[in-house]
């Protein structure tokens, strides 16, 4: 089958050609349908990433994924040969990106039956760190409001989404055509960061949703209501800000979780909810994608497809 690895920290991604894995006990071999990037492929590439997520090469990148259930390994149940699925992987086992996919029974959950299973690819990290901040940390409910800083990129995207989901205002940072972007997802308001400040924007904020951390983060304090949240995706927040401002906050570390996947697909079909897809890809043209995830101007998701 076909793999894209790396054989290095800061090697570039390599299309090769490796043995087909068999499931062990308690895996399942899923056919790859689609693979979707996400920063943390370009931070474990560099090597960023390796005193938590230590990588044994040859690596074959990738953790999120979408497709079809091909083999079952012993003790694996509840499942069948040909169910369409979605997971995230450890991101020390990686495998996304190839051909076919080992995946513990624990991270598959059903794939949403309301999204062509290619664009299912981008739900597993970008949806799922979105509602472990907004729903299990935050706790967000009817009538609160929260700020999302880069509401046109696949976290933001969703949260915007799941905001409405629980009849809470959803206010998005964007620029350029992200503002169209996060309006047509659903948010309350749009303000663009480039000419905007959005500390003279909004006041009384319930939770703050930041991916952009640094002088984003630390400005964020200010416009949260006494008692707020603010939860970052990019580095832990200064407790010296979050005593004198009277919040609660912290740094979500994304856990790969078959059981909130599965919630999160059951929203989206409840609910009607879109992948934000900035592009879709054949894995022949891999090298180009992770470039464009590299730079950071990726409007939402991008999807390698294996077909």
């Amino acid at each position: 089958m076909k793999a894209i690895r790396i054989t290095g920290y800061e090697t570039e991604p390599n299309l090769d050609d490796v043995s087909q894995p068999v499931p062990a006990s308690g895996q399942v071999l899923v056919r790859v349908r689609a693979a979707s990037l996400n920063p943390l492929d370009v931070k474990l590439q560099r090597g960023y990433m390796e005193q938590f997520f230590p990588q044994t090469f040859p690596y074959t990148l990738g953790t999120d994924l979408a497709g079809v259930i091909e083999q079952l390994g012993a003790d694996v149940e509840g499942w069948a040969l040909g169910d369409q699925v979605v997971a995230r992987t450890e991101p020390t086992a990686g495998g996304a990106f190839a051909e076919y996919a080992l995946v513990p029974k624990e991270l598959l959950a059903k794939a949403p039956s309301t999204l062509p299973l290619k664009e299912a690819a981008g739900i597993p990290t970008a949806a799922g760190t979105a509602w472990q901040a907004l729903f299990e940390s935050a706790e967000l409910t009817e009538g609160q409001k929260v700020l999302i800083h880069a509401g046109a990129g696949g976290v933001g995207s969703f949260a915007i989404q799941f905001a409405n989901c629980v009849g809470a205002r959803g206010i998005a940072t964007a620029s350029g055509s992200g503002l169209d972007i996060v309006r047509l997802l659903g948010a309350d308001m749009g303000i663009d960061y480039r000419c905007e400040d959005f500390v003279q924007k909004v006041s009384d904020i319930d939770v703050v949703l930041d991916t952009m951390g640094g002088e984003t983060q630390q400005r964020s304090f200010e416009v949260l209501r006494s008692g707020g949240h603010l939860l970052s995706t990019v580095m832990p927040p200064d407790e010296t800000l979050v005593a004198a401002h009277n919040v609660t906050a912290g740094f979500v570390f994304h856990a790969s979780d078959g059981q909130r996947l599965a919630r999160v697909s059951k929203a989206i079909d409840q609910y009607g909810l879109q992948v934000l897809v900035d592009r879709t890809v054949p894995f022949t043209e891999f090298i180009q994608a992770f470039q464009h995830q590299a730079s950071g101007h990726a409007r939402g998701k991008i999807i390698i497809t294996f077909d």
